[in-house]
């Protein structure tokens, strides 16, 4: 603890706790290979905070394991009893296959320790702030928590630390009063295993934050929807705030808890609130692509101190610029001591997409929370439409000067990230060719300055025709793959290209190619089958299409939005090799997209000098959908109406158009 001041007596002191322990460290990649969740990321914080004389001003707590009964408590015995012996000397050479099974996780002799004290300081922290002993706290803990589910490892995470704390205060020790718990996951990532956890548990307000785009950002699917609201007695008490794009900061952070959390707080009155801390949302962190400012944490949790009588507790979660979560990570520590404010502003303003979210939000909460029924005033929402970099990254000093906080990233660093935890690394940023590429966003924050992407100067140059044969026949739906949005009876908008310039031209042809329909459902139109290309031609078929003549990087771009994944910015599925393949071989199934239903690229011959390329299904799925293992099914309404309007515009009268799609879809493979 710091000295006290003259007359102060040391139980009037706001007394603000602090737990950091390096045996957390000891949790690394078994070869010591780079990985972005490594020990530099809490060695990072400690050394910005000793440097800011932080300790000296709280009481510095030391780590404590958890038992396994408070483990067992959010998690199955089996998974307890994995964590606790996958360190152990019996597990030496089966330990990385094991971690092969999971998602995105790694194991070593030092991790059973880490994950037990990892949890164990969450609860120690939580269990002194619920007695009272503490104003606030923070527990700057690795490996993170919120991935991690009842029987599974996953995102980096072995326990889920917030989870097991929250279960401790209430089930364990409900003599301390604490009967409703706030958690605030602000982590870049939707915290999946924490919502489940509580999913029907109204004793528990689980709100998230997150980079979502419609199931593509880590951990990619459904969970972190704002339709997901809880079930039964917990209907409500679950709220996801899901980003459509990357690049959001500060402004936009700020307008959802102005207009979903605090209203929501307001009305829950929590006893506690317990902050999934991660900042990978932060302002040049590799994995997130977001842009909040130390600033912004400090007005985000300022906010919270509101509530709960300032019982606070910060656990870490991700955040892999090391630069970024030292500064964030300071600057919430400021604001628990209530110290000078963080210097900032925010002027820029949220993005039009960061409005539909939240009117979103609040129209599927209002039955729950009256508060959000209230309509936000027309001057409020006044949008920027794109995704544009926010001019606050400027508005901080991130480095004091002199300050020597370590940052291990190395030169190659994109590569490592893309081999070790692929899904994490796709990024999908919106918009034009100004913004911070993937390279500047590892470095450190006051050096990055935007360069061109590689894969996509090159590719660029080279055009394509696309060859069109279900719904981006239509040009204006065909434009939502370039320029974002959705047309009439899409159930979710898209992102758009980086480059939005418009096809170049456009012309109709006809392909001897077998036209049909299957699968139950698809993401975009709901119910009904959408439409393939047999990849092979064949004598006597006809399918119509329309071409759009677009650049080779354009075309990247729509393979990863149809085949329902994110933007990987390290490197193009297509590139001038495989363009060379294709043409010489007919077709390439692109490994990348293995699960998509358009993997497979199938070439078409050449239009004034210029390759024509088409995606489909791969023979093999063909094979499965003439076979009845995969199931033939017509379009539904929507969407075959989609569909008739594209013909239309390639000349075909209304009734043409029907009669060749009733036909493409009842008759037989």
């Amino acid at each position: 603890m710091g000295e006290l001041k003259p007359g102060e007596s040391r139980s009037s002191q706001r007394l603000v706790g602090i737990l950091y322990d390096e045996r957390m460290c000891k949790h690394h990649t078994p070869d010591d290979d780079y990985h972005p969740e490594n020990p530099n990321r809490i060695k990072a914080i400690w050394s910005k905070l000793v440097a800011n004389n932080i300790p000296q001003r709280c009481v510095v707590l030391n780590a404590k394991e958890a038992a396994d009964q408070n483990l067992q408590a959010v998690h199955s015995k089996n998974h307890v009893n994995l964590i606790r012996n996958i360190s152990s000397k019996k597990f030496d050479s089966r330990r990385n296959r094991i971690a092969s099974k999971f998602n995105s996780i790694y194991f070593n002799e030092g991790s059973s320790e880490a994950a037990y004290l990892a949890a164990g300081s969450v609860i120690e922290v939580a269990e002194k702030v619920a007695k009272g002993e503490l104003y606030s706290a923070a527990a700057i803990v690795r490996p993170p928590g919120h991935h991690a589910e009842h029987d599974e490892a996953m995102g980096f995470c072995l326990f889920n630390n917030v989870a097991v704390a929250t279960s401790f205060l209430l089930d364990e020790r409900p003599e301390l009063g604490i009967k409703k718990i706030l958690i605030v996951d602000w982590d870049v990532h939707h915290g999946n295993g924490t919502q489940k956890m509580f999913w029907k548990d109204p004793r528990v307000l689980f709100f998230s934050v997150h980079r979502h785009e419609f199931g593509c950002f880590y951990p990619a699917n459904d969970d972190g929807f704002y339709t997901m609201i809880g079930e039964g007695p917990g209907a409500g008490y679950n709220i996801n705030v899901p980003w459509e794009n990357g690049r959001c900061g500060d402004a936009d952070y700020l307008a959802v808890w102005d207009h979903i959390l605090i209203p929501v707080a307001k009305d829950f009155d929590p006893d506690m609130i317990i902050v999934s801390a991660g900042f990978d949302a932060a302002v040049g962190d590799p994995l997130g692509g977001c842009c909040v400012t130390p600033y912004g944490y400090s007005v985000l949790l300022k906010k919270l101190m509101d509530f709960a009588h300032g019982k606070i507790v910060l656990a870490l979660e991700g955040g892999y610029n090391l630069d970024s979560i030292a500064n964030s990570f300071l600057s919430c520590m400021e604001v628990l001591l209530e110290s000078k404010p963080f210097a900032g502003s925010s002027e820029a303003k949220p993005f039009e997409s960061t409005w539909r979210v939240i009117q979103a939000v609040r129209k599927k909460l209002s039955a729950y929370w009256p508060a959000l029924a209230e309509q936000i005033p027309l001057e409020v929402t006044n949008p920027i439409s794109s995704p544009l970099p926010h001019l606050l990254i400027s508005s901080f000093d991130y480095e004091d000067e002199g300050d020597k906080t370590p940052n291990t990233v190395s030169e190659n660093t994109v590569a490592v990230v893309q081999d070790i935890i692929e899904p994490l690394s796709r990024l999908k940023v919106e918009d034009g060719h100004d913004l911070v590429s993937f390279y500047d966003s590892i470095m450190s924050v006051d050096q990055a300055v935007a360069k061109p992407i590689p894969w996509r100067s090159e590719l660029s140059k080279i055009d394509i025709w696309y060859a069109t044969f279900g719904s981006n026949m239509l040009k204006r739906r065909f434009l939502c793959y370039i320029q974002g949005g959705q047309v009439d009876g899409m159930k979710e908008p898209c992102s758009g290209s980086m480059d939005r310039n418009p096809p170049k031209d456009i012309l109709w042809k006809i392909f001897s190619h077998r036209l049909f329909f299957g699968r139950e459902s698809s993401r975009t139109w709901g119910p009904g089958g959408v439409a393939f290309l047999h990849p092979e031609s064949s004598v006597g078929e006809k399918a119509y299409m329309c071409l759009y003549r677009i650049t080779l990087e354009q075309f990247n771009d729509v393979l990863f939005q149809e085949n329902g994944s994110s933007y990987e910015m390290g490197s193009p599925a297509f590139d001038l090799a495989d363009l060379q393949t294709v043409t010489n071989q007919g077709s390439i199934s692109l490994e990348v997209f293995k699960s998509g239903w358009y993997h497979n690229v199938v070439y078409l011959g050449k239009e004034q000098d210029i390759p024509i390329l088409t995606m489909t299904c791969s023979l093999s799925t063909f094979v499965s959908f003439k076979s009845g293992k995969l199931p033939l099914r017509g379009p539904c309404k929507e969407y075959a109406n989609i569909l008739v309007q594209g013909l239309m515009e390639g000349q075909l009268s209304e009734e043409e158009a029907i009669a060749y799609l009733e036909e493409a879809s009842s008759r037989p493979l």
